[in-house]
């Protein structure tokens, strides 16, 4: 089965008084990937994903090196029959953005700008209210028709021994080489959800503006 790199789209949120209003949006394109085939490994620094499309004969693998801690416990999951939406729910509080996604300052592909959920750092307070997400359900589960990810072992989630999916309901809030200074953030092109992967994009914050299956498998990295 061939491999590939999932597309992978990011917008975010700050806040220095609300948790729940700092956080990093993430979408993985894994289409007809069911959760049944989804291994989602994520640390307070890092995420891995793999998912198998027995449809298209494509195992789609990525990992992922944060700029910043993130709270892994407060973190939401949502699958659909098109990708794996992830709220990432940042550790520090902080009233601004991270400059990247990513560790690494360098580019990568796979790696674009969200526009569609991206809001500019100084407008955030005058933003609506994102109907998105209402596909993560409330603090009592992980929303869509089954729960969202109902059958997985979220125990194996990192970061705190989370149980069973009864724990699960408080997961609010889940790159790569061209080299940029840390310091200065790269220039963004044609960042849209149907650009081609093999397009070379990065992860850093712009300046300007800009659905639910069954159940995957999720491990603990220690």
């Amino acid at each position: 089965m061939a491999q590939a790199t999932p597309e992978v789209l990011w917008a975010q949120r700050s806040s220095s008084t609300d948790a729940a209003k700092n956080f990093i949006y993430l979408t993985i394109a894994t289409p007809d990937v069911p959760a049944s085939s989804l291994d989602l490994k994520l640390t307070p620094t890092s995420l891995t994903f793999t998912g198998r499309s027995e449809t298209k004969k494509i195992t789609y693998h990525v990992e992922i090196e944060f700029y910043g801690e993130i709270d892994v416990e407060n973190s939401k999951t949502n699958h659909t029959a098109r990708d794996v939406e992830i709220i990432l729910r940042k550790k520090e509080l902080a009233t601004d953005y991270w400059p990247r996604l990513l560790k690494d300052s360098k580019k990568v592909h796979y790696l674009k700008t969200d526009f569609d959920k991206w809001v500019d750092e100084d407008e955030q307070d005058g933003a609506p209210d994102e109907d998105y997400m209402n596909n993560f359900g409330g603090a009592g589960g992980m929303g869509g028709g089954d729960g969202g990810f109902g059958g997985i072992d979220f125990s194996k989630l990192g970061g705190g021994g989370m149980g069973d999916m009864g724990d699960m309901g408080d997961m609010s809030g889940l790159g790569g080489a061209d080299d940029d200074d840390d310091d200065e953030l790269p220039d963004l092109e044609d960042e849209s959800k149907d650009a081609p992967a093999e397009e070379a994009q990065t992860d850093a914050a712009p300046a300007t503006e800009t659905a639910k299956p069954a159940s995957p498998k999720i491990e603990e990295l220690s």
